[in-house]
């Protein structure tokens, strides 16, 4: 029986033009870029029914053991990255499922995150919208040369991004449950307390993995200290933040804006309250979204599902 693998969320149709899937087509496996995300897990079953190969862009589609258990053909799972909170690993193992991963670029969600905050701190979109109407400066920015910048999360992320904050002429606070003084001084960042950092920060900026300590960590009260000079930035998980309270806070002024590149829920539906909040920058999860992160992605993808059917699987994701 023919071997079958599936790209899915291929949103821009680009899979095929960063690795040689041709090459596999040609030893009998069938490729298939899926661009549409499924509605639900009953097609995305349906439509992974007889697949064995599933390379999975990031967390756009979850696999939970719910998932995982009605996929009786699936036998290798490649996620990009090499950690993805929405797979249920420790199902995949019982299930006899090989996860692998990839390797990814540490400069790409970085850089869109200083473009996000810089974007929202001299208005950009606003006065791009402004202009193409036909006026001419509406708004006043601010700069961000002597500002405080305060830094959720100083993991691989968090501390390039103090690398940025410093090299604007910032100063850099941090704080997250684990940070130690040493860490912080080694980064050249002053650690202090969740309330201290969001009290003193004209800019917020959240590095943090996803995880049940984590979720809804930034709420009303954090907001609220803020204040109503104070910019969000979040390109690390839309679950971070208590939704309900951030929209409250941009509709009633408790902070000056957000800027936002990751969703409760994504793709972000129609209608959502976020889409017509005032002063915010969204964009729809672009943070790993570059050529030289999808060469990676997908490249180690390509060697993955490879080495796989040799006999020898690589970067395997274990429980």
């Amino acid at each position: 029986m023919q071997q079958r693998l599936a790209i899915l969320d291929d949103y821009q149709g680009v899979a095929h033009g960063f690795a040689d899937w041709a090459a596999l087509e040609q030893d009998g496996v069938s490729v298939t870029a899926f661009r549409e995300p499924f509605t639900g897990e009953d097609a995305l079953v349906a439509a992974l029914a007889d697949v064995g190969i599933v390379i999975a862009m990031r967390e756009r589609t979850p696999f939970p053991r719910s998932v995982l258990e009605k996929l009786p053909a699936l036998k290798l799972l490649v996620t990009t990255g090499m950690a993805n909170a929405s797979i249920d690993v420790a199902a995949a193992a019982e299930l006899g499922i090989t996860v692998c991963g990839t390797a990814g670029s540490p400069a790409a969600a970085p850089e869109m995150t200083w473009a996000l905050l810089l974007a929202a701190a001299r208005n950009v979109p606003a006065e791009e919208n402004s202009l193409r109407a036909g006026s001419w400066q509406t708004t006043v920015g601010f700069e961000l040369a002597g500002k405080t910048l305060g830094i959720v999360g100083l993991g691989k992320i968090g501390r390039r991004i103090a690398t940025y904050g410093q090299a604007f002429g910032m100063e850099v606070l941090a704080w997250s449950q684990n940070l130690t003084d040493d860490a912080a001084a080694e980064a050249g960042v002053q650690r202090v307390s969740k309330e201290e950092l969001f009290r003193n920060s004209d800019v917020a900026t959240l590095h943090l993995r996803l995880s049940a300590r984590s979720e809804g960590i930034v709420g009303e009260p954090e907001l609220r200290l803020l204040g109503p000079e104070g910019i969000l930035v979040n390109t690390a998980r839309g679950p971070l933040v208590d939704q309900d309270a951030l929209v409250r806070a941009l509709a009633g002024g408790w902070i000056r804006g957000a800027a936002l590149d990751v969703f409760d829920q994504e793709p972000l539906p129609a209608g959502h309250p976020l889409l017509t909040a005032p002063n915010t920058v969204l964009s729809p999860h672009l943070g790993y979204v570059t050529t030289e992160s999808y060469r990676q992605f997908y490249g180690g993808a390509f060697e993955d599902v490879t080495a796989w059917l040799a006999g020898s699987p690589v970067r395997v994701i274990t429980p």
